[in-house]
């Protein structure tokens, strides 16, 4: 779709330093580029540093501050959190966006407040299936919420009328997957595990997966190959025990190439992070996923859920996810016959292959029409027009 007035516009997207904010964002910006518009990305040290995301795309990193320890802490935060919405609103002079969009986390917090005070139009993007602590201040001040799941706890039904549920973008790479095959698996060939901890990796997994590989059954365990993610601490250690049990292996502590090993991978196990369940959806690939017991509000049991019920993954909380339990679900999922490709199908059915689309169509919606517009001082609050198509 191209832009809606045949002019390119300018947006600026906002995003803390993880991967299930960044990469939707990165998908989005993606998106708008092929439109004609120009974009900006707002974030902090460490999404500056994502490696593979928003080449091209001019970054600005600002001062976000967490709401945490203490009141010193408040206080700490608070002035970090005014310092960065005055460069936002400095930004907002010089690239005049036409609409800001955040996904969460505190680099968004500021941001999203220069644009309030400048009138600029606002949307936030939620990835989890609860609204995040960012989202949650600003939800009753934005122009529209677009979320991953049609369930979304702690998002007030009194904001329905400004939501709008859109999925959660994912890389185009993925997107392509989508109509490939699952890949063949005969009763005695390759059988491809993909072990993924997020952005960061996953201690517990590098503890578990080997050993639980190696209880399965001799015959099952020789047709294993395996490639993982791990932390730099645990890689050589993880390395050691696939070699005692003779499973090849290939293991980094970040996959660049993501896109191909899920492309031929057979079962994913994994954390339930936003991108990596919207990224096994939209590519119709069966997992174990073991929710990160830490994560705010328990956000990564409620992302697998759908998943979950739609039979398209199985969810192992972590104190049960031990090397016999997981062996034991292998087994299910990949011995009896038709249950993986069965799996997959209904992780497919989940999928939003759409959903950076669909952010894209809000963004112009919402957005003003042109920099040429009124100046910002005589800008009015903009209503989110019902979106065609949307229940």
């Amino acid at each position: 779709m191209s832009s809606q007035n045949g002019t390119g516009r300018h947006f600026v997207l906002a995003a803390g330093g993880t991967g299930g904010h960044m990469i939707p964002a990165h998908a989005l910006a993606a998106e708008l580029i092929r439109r004609g518009h120009h974009v900006a990305l707002v974030t902090d040290d460490r999404g500056a540093r994502f490696p593979g995301l928003f080449q091209g795309v001019q970054t600005h990193i600002l001062p976000a501050g967490r709401l945490a320890g203490g009141p010193l802490g408040w206080i700490r935060a608070g002035r970090a959190i005014l310092t960065g919405r005055d460069m936002a609103r400095r930004l907002n002079e010089v690239f005049r966006p036409s609409a800001v969009i955040g996904f969460g986390g505190y680099p968004a917090l500021p941001t999203l407040l220069a644009a309030l005070k400048d009138r600029v139009p606002t949307a936030i993007h939620e990835q989890n299936a609860v609204l995040g602590r960012v989202n949650r201040l600003l939800a009753r001040q934005v122009d529209a919420i677009a979320t991953a799941y049609g369930r979304v706890e702690r998002l007030s039904d009194a904001y329905a009328a400004k939501t709008v549920i859109v999925g959660n973008p994912v890389r185009d790479e993925i997107v392509e997957l989508r109509d490939q095959p699952f890949p063949a698996l005969s009763a005695d060939g390759i059988f491809r595990v993909l072990v993924t901890g997020g952005s960061q990796g996953a201690s517990v997994l590098s503890t578990v997966v080997p050993e639980g590989l190696g209880m399965l059954p001799p015959n099952f365990r020789r047709r294993l190959q395996v490639t993982q993610q791990c932390r730099p601490e645990d890689i050589e250690t993880v390395r050691a025990k696939y070699a005692a049990l003779g499973i090849p292996a290939d293991l980094a502590t970040y996959l660049p190439d993501l896109p191909d090993r899920l492309a031929w991978s057979h079962l994913i196990i994994g954390r339930a992070g936003a991108s990596t369940v919207a990224e096994l959806t939209v590519a119709g690939r069966p997992a174990i996923l073991v929710p990160y017991p830490a994560a705010t509000d328990d956000h990564q049991t409620a992302n697998a859920r759908e998943m979950v019920e739609a039979g398209g993954a199985r969810a192992i909380p972590q104190p049960r996810f031990t090397p016999v339990e997981l062996a034991k679900q292998m087994q299910k999922l990949a011995l009896e016959p038709g249950a993986l490709q069965n799996a997959a199908k209904r992780a497919w059915s989940c999928g939003r292959p759409d959903a950076a689309s669909q952010l894209a169509d809000l963004a112009e919606r919402i957005g003003t029409t042109a920099e040429t517009d009124a100046p910002r001082s005589r800008r009015g609050r903009v209503l989110l027009p019902a979106p065609a198509g949307v229940a």
